[in-house]
Parts: structure tokens; C-alpha cells; sequence
């Protein structure tokens, strides 16, 4: 009895032990001599604990072993940490992704205009906003131009006076007061555009008297620049208006100098005129406060002011 003990206890030691080897699961015995179809045998899987060895705070996650902890951790006897594969992917994808930073990120938008300049209005009325619009003006006869401009809205808008603003130029002399004050009735009568008159005849006459009047004018003044600019004491006046419904189309000092012109013999200076006349030749500041060229306007008033000193005689 003794005996039999003791023999199965000496085959038992002597039997061959799995051994875990540093590349992995992979089971080495001791060598043997050699099987048949050795070459074909399928490596040993690893078996499946049986569920109930499965500890209850996996089973409840629904995550199974094999997904939650390597095999030399479970082997080990140490307690399997649970984790989600989709966390891991998570974490995979944050190795490879480059942090830009926020300026890179976010490209600036187009610079905040005025609102009534849209993506849909015409590129010279944009160009037409954004350089010259509310830009103070001392050249006389830049002044001039934008006085007949501002007198033809009454028969054309922006988009369409600034188109034929070429035309404007070439049949009015680069609107030399001079030359437009010789202009006679001949003159009066070619100033058309495929055989239609660029304006009524009622303008293009009111041209032609404003222009002698802006000579006379220039005579006693020394230009018509310092004129205009002495309505506002030569500094332009910001009206600051936040919306668009808040720009006015005349102001008691458009209707002064309204009255000042008639008075003078000039023609087709209502206040209306003589108000759009001062927004775009800058004597009144009326972009939007929330416009790029609002802040800009007000640093060309103040430069424009400086040269206007300089060029003045002591």
C-alpha cells in the first residue's frame, strides 16, 4: 500500500511542467524523441476559465478576460484590470494628432463693413466703401467730382454712377471747375453716351453754373477746399452711429451750407446733396462704429489735417 503511494508520487514529480517563456504563451517541454506528424501539431490554446472563475466585477461589466488583461497578468495571479477598447483606440488616436495652435485654427473672417455692403453688392461699390468713402477730401477738384456725383443721385445709384465714373471724367475734363465754367451750350449738347445724355439736361446745366460759381468761389477763399471745411471749423465731424437706420440724410449743418451755396448761385444743393456731398468727401464720418473703417477714417482725418497745416502758408 506504502509502495503504491510512493511510485505514484515519484511519476507525478517526474512528469514534464509547462513553462512560461519570456517571448510569450508558448508552452516548451523538455525534448523528446521526436512524434509523427510533429510538423502539423497546432500550438496549445489557452483555456477558458470556466465562468464562475470569472470575477463578478467583470461579468457585470460584460467584458470578458481575454479583452481586459494580457495572459501574464491573469497567469500571475494577480487581479485583471478592465478596461474599454474603445478608451484604448481613444488614446491611440491622441498619440498621432498634432495640437495647432487656436490663430492657426481659426483663419480671420472678412473685415465687418457697414451693412449696407453685402456679399451681393457690386465689387466698385465695395473698393468705392472701404477707400474713398468718408475719406476727407481737399483737392478742389476732387471736390468738385464728388459734388456732381452726389448731385446725380437723384437720377442714378452708387453701383451705377461709379461704373460710368470714367465716363463722368472724360466728359467733364477730370472735372476741372475751370474748363467746365467755359463749357457752351455746343459742348452742353455732346455730353451723351451712344447718343443718350449722361444726365438730364437740367444737370448737366446745374454743372456747368456750379462750376462758375466754384471758380468765384476759389477767388475769395483762396480754394474751394478751405470753403467746405470751414463749415466744421476744418475737423470732421463723427457722428458714431452704431446701426445702419441711424444715418441720417440731412443735418442742420448739411441745410447751413445748403443755404450758404444757393445763396452763392449755385444749383441742386438741396440738403440731401449737400449731406451725401459730406460723407463722402469725409467732412462727416458716418461708417458704423462696428466697421473696419470707421477708427481708419478718423486716423485719416487727423493726417489729412496735419498736410492741410503744412502746405498753408505761415
Amino acid at each position: 500500500m506504502a509502495m503504491t503511494v510512493a511510485t505514484k508520487l515519484q511519476s507525478s514529480i517526474c512528469e514534464p511542467r509547462a513553462v512560461l517563456g519570456p517571448g510569450g504563451n508558448r508552452v516548451r517541454v523538455p525534448e523528446g524523441p521526436k512524434r509523427k506528424n510533429e510538423g502539423l501539431k497546432k500550438p496549445p490554446q489557452r483555456p477558458r476559465k470556466p465562468v464562475s472563475e470569472i470575477p463578478a466585477s467583470v461579468v457585470r461589466k460584460n467584458v470578458s478576460v481575454d479583452s481586459s488583461c494580457s495572459s501574464d497578468t491573469c497567469s500571475s495571479g494577480s487581479s485583471p484590470k478592465t478596461a474599454s477598447p474603445g478608451r484604448t483606440l481613444r488614446h491611440k488616436s491622441l498619440r498621432h494628432r498634432k495640437l495647432v495652435p487656436n490663430d492657426v485654427v481659426k483663419p480671420d473672417g472678412p473685415p465687418k463693413r457697414c451693412e449696407w455692403i453685402t456679399a451681393n453688392s457690386d465689387p466698385l461699390y465695395i473698393s468705392f466703401h472701404d477707400e474713398e468713402w468718408g475719406v476727407p477730401v481737399y483737392d478742389d477738384k476732387k471736390l468738385f467730382e464728388v459734388l456732381v456725383l452726389s448731385q446725380s443721385l437723384a437720377e442714378l445709384n452708387w453701383p451705377e454712377i461709379l461704373t460710368k465714373r470714367d465716363i463722368f471724367r472724360n466728359l467733364f475734363d477730370n472735372f476741372d471747375p475751370s474748363s467746365i465754367a467755359q463749357f457752351d451750350e455746343k459742348r452742353l449738347q455732346s455730353l451723351k453716351v451712344n447718343g443718350i445724355p449722361i444726365l438730364s439736361q437740367q444737370k448737366l446745366r446745374a454743372i456747368v453754373d456750379n462750376a462758375i460759381q466754384v471758380v468765384k468761389v476759389q477767388q475769395e477763399f483762396g480754394s474751394f477746399s478751405k470753403y467746405c471745411w470751414s463749415f466744421v471749423n476744418h475737423k470732421s465731424i463723427n457722428n458714431g452711429v452704431r446701426y445702419g437706420r441711424q444715418v441720417p440724410v440731412k443735418s442742420p449743418k448739411a441745410e447751413v451750407i445748403s443755404k450758404d451755396l444757393m445763396k452763392r448761385g449755385f444749383r441742386c444743393v438741396g440738403p440731401t446733396v449737400v449731406y451725401s456731398f459730406m460723407q463722402v468727401a469725409g467732412i462727416v464720418n458716418d461708417h458704423l462704429v462696428t466697421c473696419f473703417r470707421h477708427k481708419e477714417c478718423d486716423a485719416n482725418v487727423k493726417t489729412a489735417l496735419e498736410l492741410e497745416i503744412e502746405k498753408s502758408p505761415n
